[in-house]
């Protein structure tokens, strides 16, 4: 069905109206930490259930060579189409007077009519502290969505047939990557081992990264006899801010436009209506170059 009349329910309240048991409760809620990687019961089911209808039609692809496969290809378009990618000049403040007029960097200011901002609420702040409305909110209010990641590359994998494990009473996740797609090395192994942190949990890394290493011991015994590296990562950010009930859901967040500084838009997994991840950042960065289209095709 349409989830989007769940946009104001909370994923908790949604999966125990729809088990009268624990163990299925326990698996609604394996299920959604899977699709949405937030491990929040104040989520809206709206955005969890949209999300995992998603994944249910879908599924996942993995990238033969990993994420930096698409990154090399969108620089390589863009260097193609006339962008300038100017690196080491970090931003400091969008200038401004109610219509954007330029960027101030460390090494330059660079006058414009419009600025989108690929990056989180905190920052959208830092270099324009007179935003307001809606966007200041989420940058006060946000619950972002973390995991304990930990990465394992090995010279062999012990049980080749273990390719996956779900915790459901327990936020635990583990794949194999590598048995689908073209992310290690001939004649070696990598295994992601992750742990959903919950948005009000202390994270205490020492202890995660041993709850992550029992997990490998059960669904991989051995692996440690074959480590070729590791990399633990306590605490990675996600996504910038859980869609919850109370703020509406996807709907609820603010749009690509800032309402009080004509030209200044925001693209990122906090903005728009669509999506929740990757798909949310592509959904808003496209919808944010549609206004900009729009503004000089008005102007011309």
């Amino acid at each position: 069905g349409d989830p989007a009349p769940l946009a104001g329910v909370s994923s908790a309240d949604w999966s125990a109206a729809h088990s009268n048991h624990e163990p299925g409760r326990d698996l609604l809620r394996g299920l959604f930490r899977l699709s949405t990687y937030a491990n929040a019961p104040e989520q809206s089911a709206g955005a969890s259930l949209s999300n995992l209808q998603s994944a249910l039609r879908h599924g996942v692809q993995y990238i033969d060579g990993g994420w930096q496969t698409l990154v090399d290809g969108l620089h390589q378009l863009a260097v193609a189409a006339g962008v300038t990618i100017v690196n080491d000049n970090r931003a400091v403040e969008i200038q401004h007077d109610g219509r954007v007029h330029a960027v101030r960097c460390t090494a330059a200011e660079l006058p414009c009519d419009a600025v989108v901002v690929a990056a989180g609420p905190s920052d959208l702040l830092a270099v324009c502290p007179g935003v307001t409305g809606s966007h200041a909110r989420v940058a006060r209010e946000a619950l972002p969505v973390r995991a304990a990641c930990l990465d394992v590359a090995l010279s062999k994998l012990p049980v080749p047939v273990a390719t996956f494990a779900l915790g459901m009473a327990v936020p635990l996740y583990l794949s194999v990557h590598y048995a689908v797609a073209h992310v290690a090395p001939a004649g070696s192994a990598g295994v992601h081992v992750a742990k959903y942190l919950a948005p009000d949990q202390e994270p205490d890394p020492r202890a995660d990264e041993r709850e992550l290493e029992a997990l490998l011991d059960l669904v991989q015994p051995g692996w440690r006899e074959h480590v070729l590296d590791r990399r633990f990562l306590p605490q990675l950010l996600v996504a910038h801010a859980v869609p919850t009930a109370a703020s509406g859901g996807l709907a609820g967040r603010p749009g690509v436009a800032v309402a009080n500084i004509d030209g200044l838009y925001v693209a990122g997994d906090w903005v728009g209506s669509e999506g929740m991840l990757v798909d949310a950042v592509i959904a808003s960065a496209t919808e944010a170059t549609r206004h900009i289209l729009g503004r000089r095709a008005a102007a011309a």
